[in-house]
């Protein structure tokens, strides 16, 4: 019989709210629905939202209070999904963790949501999402049968740059490859989150599970991503789908552009010129008071207006007009219309080729759909199998720490 499925990834967007960005996502779905998909992939942090722009006030050795009330608005946006932070694993997927008494679920009923949009759809959904379990946030990756709910979850191993401020590290044992049947086809998929995907070992790691269908959720809007992906699905013989979100500054989410009403920010630097009682017996100068980002004054004598330091501090000031006041690492006068992120969503096919180019600048209503023949995997393999005949395991081996890697 064929082993033909129609493969869809989605291009949307974090929206404001959490319940929001759920109704998107079940919208797309069924528009996915409609077009006969039987896969969707959604961005990186999707749900919950990818932090872009956002310093969260920390620097090596510093943090702000207003970084801190940033974060907390970026935890309350998160989901909880019921797990433990050190993930439990089967006894999460098979519900064997107990429901606080009171409540209808274990977290907050974004899994039971993802489920029943799954099942009502008949489109086995994965997205990407920021999980908060205990104080951390974590972020994941789950994957949602129609049938059986969800089936498998995994984070992120290691965040990158500046991500690893406010995610933790998940841990290797969640690249366990999932493996189900859809329409009569074998699939054995994996998810590597972002820049995951350049690290060659956890590569090889989803190879060696035998994977024909490689998901990566990504927030790398650059043109180096492309390659990478074609990359991949050439190593692998497998077929490659990597979602993106595409942004403008003024869609980003409220807690990003610090409207939120709660949230009260201080500009990098707020100078104040304040009058001092000059001493002849002491010789005091007028002085100034400049207030930094961390809420640290600092007293600057006032260089009188015709002496040389004078003029050399005010050239300094008019030789730089276009510099303006950055609150939380975002300027307070960017162009709202240009693009935080351009996109870049795409899908490759088991040779390297290319099946759907990166798709740029849609913002809105951006999904890739393609037809995949998974027959395609098993003929690739002809002259290369990176985890089996051309990988001289007799000579190279990998371990991963509570991962069995060996195929199901």
């Amino acid at each position: 019989m064929p082993q033909t499925l129609k493969l869809a990834v989605s291009q949307s967007r974090t929206l404001s709210t959490t319940t929001e960005t759920l109704e998107s996502l079940a919208s797309t779905t069924r528009e996915a629905q409609a077009q006969g998909v039987d896969l969707i992939l959604f961005p990186e942090a999707f749900l919950g939202g990818y932090p872009r722009t956002c310093s969260f006030g920390g620097s090596v050795g510093q943090r702000t209070d207003d970084g801190r009330e940033q974060y907390l608005q970026y935890f309350r946006s998160a989901v909880d999904l019921g797990d433990t932070p050190v993930g439990a694993g089967d006894d999460w997927i098979d519900r064997k963790l107990p429901i606080p008494r009171g409540d209808e679920y274990r977290g907050d009923g974004t899994r039971e949501f993802l489920e029943r949009v799954a099942r009502e759809t008949g489109v086995f959904v994965i997205t990407g999402l920021v999980e908060k379990s205990g104080g951390s946030l974590y972020c994941s990756a789950v994957y949602v049968c129609p049938h059986l709910g969800c089936i498998g979850k995994r984070r992120k191993v290691m965040p990158t740059g500046t991500e690893r401020l406010v995610w933790a590290q998940g841990s290797p044992s969640t690249l366990r490859a999932v493996t189900t049947t859809i329409k009569g086809v074998k699939l054995r998929m994996a998810a590597a989150i972002c820049w995951e995907n350049i690290m060659p070992l956890l590569r090889y790691s989803l190879y060696s599970q035998n994977v024909n269908l490689w998901l990566a959720p990504t927030a790398d809007a650059r043109d180096t991503w492309w390659p990478l992906i074609r990359t991949i699905g050439n190593e692998g013989r497998c077929f490659v789908l990597s979602a993106i979100s595409c942004v403008r500054h003024k869609n980003l989410p409220s807690w990003v552009r610090n409207t939120n009403p709660a949230f009260t920010a201080r500009e990098t630097a707020t100078t104040v010129s304040t009058p001092r009682t000059t001493s002849p017996r002491h010789g005091r100068r007028r002085s100034t008071i400049t207030v930094t980002a961390e809420n640290h004054e600092l007293c600057l004598p006032t260089m009188d207006e015709n002496s040389a330091s004078g003029s050399a501090i005010m050239e300094t000031t008019e030789s730089h007009p276009q510099a303006q006041p950055v609150v939380n690492g975002v300027s307070k006068s960017f162009d709202g219309e240009a693009f935080a992120c351009r996109g870049g969503s795409c899908i490759a096919g088991p040779m390297g080729n290319a099946i759907a180019e990166p798709l740029w600048e849609v913002e809105d209503g951006g999904l890739l759909i393609a037809e995949a023949d998974f027959e395609d995997c098993e003929r690739g393999r002809l002259d290369l199998d990176v985890a089996g005949s051309y990988s001289r395991n007799d000579s190279f081996k990998l371990t991963v720490e509570g991962l069995d890697i060996t195929p199901q």
